[in-house]
């Protein structure tokens, strides 16, 4: 009998929500108007959350329903989602909240992502557990959001988890730091092989795993008839590779950029995974060729709807500035979590042991186009040291 009315009471609240928003069919009957909500087809009463299942009249706009998704939550709390399409919808009241900071704490993380090949953790959600997922079967990544919303600490999150759970022999971090702000701090660290500030400079290194990186590992591949890298034996085996390229809108050669989804495209099979980031999705920058390579988005705070729905994050222009961390991820399904707090100071306590003074930045290229530099003029010579594109052994031609 509690139960009864305990749903009854939940439903006359729905009905009241509709009223609010507007979601009613009206028609007259006599001098009377006569309203027709949406059917309420369950109530779901959970110790941590209440779920309504409802359908529309015919002739209801659905779209509506997301618009008015705002009244739902003044009526029944902040904590309220509303998922569906064109006619059935799921109301889901949760009792707690998305935690407003979580802490980074690498002795726990570690037990949640122990056999993982490439463990990308992503947050806590509301009921306090941790989500991580490997990128060798989700690859590649999206982060965008609003200076301030936490996605540099999320940057931050997944390369020191990577540094920290493999050595410098098992991965190698090739970095593109174009916004000149976010990955100085890992200049020394032994796992990064290539730390580029400005997108020509990132040109030969992409180059160089296009060419070479692809190529040999896809030879040991065919070799061992294996369809993934970390089959290979262990003595001949390779080291994951993450590109990783902060603001990459900033790459306006269109080779670079080929060569760069070329990778993204390939690697997946091969260990080398690709993740980017940026301030503001838009079409132009995310086209068809963009999107296709990347299976994971991870959607901070965006400036408007539009924005939200070009990084296929719908919700994340809602996530208010006073939670920065808070995040939409898109990866089977759409879910709202709040990432690991690890800013810049936290990020270089821990990079600390993992620098060596002996660490030098590579430049890459590629053997054919070298013959080719041999051949040139000492002037283009003189051109090509200046751009850094030489390594160390042509500069001392």
């Amino acid at each position: 009998m509690r139960k009864w009315l305990q749903k009854q009471r939940a439903k006359s609240q729905l009905r009241k929500a509709f009223q609010a928003a507007g979601l009613y069919v009206a028609y007259k009957s006599g001098d009377k108007e006569m309203k027709v909500f949406p059917k309420v087809h369950s109530v779901r009463i959970g110790d941590d959350q209440t779920e309504y299942v409802f359908t529309l009249i015919n002739g209801m706009d659905p779209k509506e329903v997301k618009k008015k998704e705002y009244v739902f939550q003044q009526v029944f709390g902040r904590n309220t989602e509303v998922k569906g399409d064109l006619k059935k919808f799921v109301l889901t009241v949760h009792k707690n909240g998305l935690p407003k900071k979580v802490k980074y704490r690498y002795s726990e993380i570690y037990p949640l992502i122990k056999g993982l090949l490439l463990p990308i953790v992503c947050g806590k959600d509301r009921h306090g557990k941790w989500l991580v997922y490997d990128a060798v079967n989700n690859p590649n990544c999206l982060l965008f959001g609003q200076p301030g919303s936490g996605k540099s600490s999320m940057l931050h999150n997944i390369l020191v988890t990577l540094i920290q759970y493999y050595t410098a022999d098992e991965l190698h971090l090739y970095l593109g730091d174009l916004k000149m702000s976010e990955f100085g701090i890992y200049e020394g660290v032994d796992h990064v092989k290539s730390l580029c500030f400005q997108a020509n400079e990132l040109g030969p290194a992409l180059e160089y795993l296009k060419k070479k990186e692809l190529k040999k590992r896809g030879e040991l591949l065919k070799k061992y008839r294996v369809r993934h890298i970390s089959k290979v034996p262990k003595s001949e085996r390779p080291p994951f590779i993450v590109v990783c390229v902060d603001e990459f809108v900033m790459i306006k050669d269109d080779e670079i950029m080929t060569n760069l989804l070329q990778i993204a495209s390939l690697g997946r099979a091969c260990g080398i995974f690709v993740i980017l980031s940026m301030q503001r999705p838009s079409h132009t920058i995310l086209n068809t060729d963009v999107r296709a390579v990347l299976s994971v988005r991870m959607g901070f705070r965006t400036v408007d709807l539009r924005n939200a729905m070009i990084g296929e994050t719908p919700g994340s222009e809602k996530i208010s500035l006073d939670t920065p961390g808070r995040f939409l991820l898109r990866l089977d399904d759409l879910i709202e979590l709040q990432a690991p707090h690890v800013t810049e100071d936290i990020a270089e306590k821990i990079l600390k042991k993992y620098k060596s003074d002996g660490w030098k930045n590579h430049s890459f290229i590629v053997t054919q186009v070298l013959e080719n530099k041999m051949q040139g003029s000492e002037e283009e010579l003189e051109r090509d040291k200046i751009l850094g594109v030489l390594d160390d052994a042509d500069k001392a031609r």
